[in-house]
């Protein structure tokens, strides 16, 4: 299980988050939303180490990992698809999926063969370069880049923003087929509030840097959620 408590976040004298509390089980979805600003990124980056907080703690498997750099939580299983994808556009399709081998022992340093039953398209683009591939292509390389890891904890970005409707629905089913297998916890930043609600086991809104609403997406009521995320 991942767990965030109290945590505090600062940029300089600027306060991104305050008391933010959640926690995270594998075979579940979280989901995090807010509008544009809330505090949500900044979350996921405390999470994966790109940022230290200035208070509280994150534990992963009851471990302790405020500490801890970017790429020990990456071989402890946390997995990152950043908002904006941040593929190398350069390098093939197949050379962006191999960067992940870089926290993987070498007997783990191939690409499972589920990661083209979930992303057919890929297998057809092994020798394309990253930046000739659209937009809803580049995320499902995003989202299959992060797989390659073998993660324990995934951590999704907005992985929604600027993709056309049919990708949407594809991103859909790869997310709630990896919460079936029951080995991965999820957490997902997400605006879309459809997207997010029909995939959410627990849900937290933030508000200016605080968790305002959370439970469990059975007891959610849409329209108070939706205060949160209109402008």
């Amino acid at each position: 299980m991942f767990k965030a408590e109290n945590i505090d976040l600062h940029y300089g004298a600027s306060q991104a988050l305050r008391h933010v509390g959640f926690t995270a089980q594998k075979g579940q979805v979280t989901c995090l939303m807010g509008r544009n600003g809330v505090g949500k990124t900044s979350m996921l980056r405390a999470i994966t180490g790109h940022h230290p907080v200035t208070s509280g703690n994150l534990q992963w498997n009851d471990k302790k990992i405020n500490h801890l750099p970017p790429y020990k939580r990456a071989q402890l299983g946390i997995a990152y698809v950043p908002q904006g994808r941040e593929i190398f556009p350069q390098l093939t399709v197949l050379e962006n999926m191999t960067t992940g081998f870089s926290v993987l022992p070498r007997s783990l340093r191939h690409i499972p063969d589920n990661i083209f039953q979930l992303f057919p398209v890929l297998k057809d683009m092994l020798s394309r370069r990253g930046g000739d591939l659209s937009g809803g292509q580049q995320q499902q390389l995003a989202i299959a880049r992060a797989l390659v890891t073998r993660p324990s904890l995934l951590l999704l970005d907005e992985p929604t923003e600027g993709i056309q409707p049919s990708i949407i629905k594809d991103i859909q089913r790869v997310i709630s087929f990896l919460r079936e297998q029951g080995d991965m916890a999820i957490i997902l930043v997400e605006q879309y509030f459809e997207f997010a609600r029909d995939l959410a086991d627990e849900y937290a809104v933030l508000e200016r840097g605080e968790v305002v609403l959370a439970g469990a997406k059975a007891n959610m009521d849409e329209s108070e959620v939706r205060k949160y995320l209109t402008v």
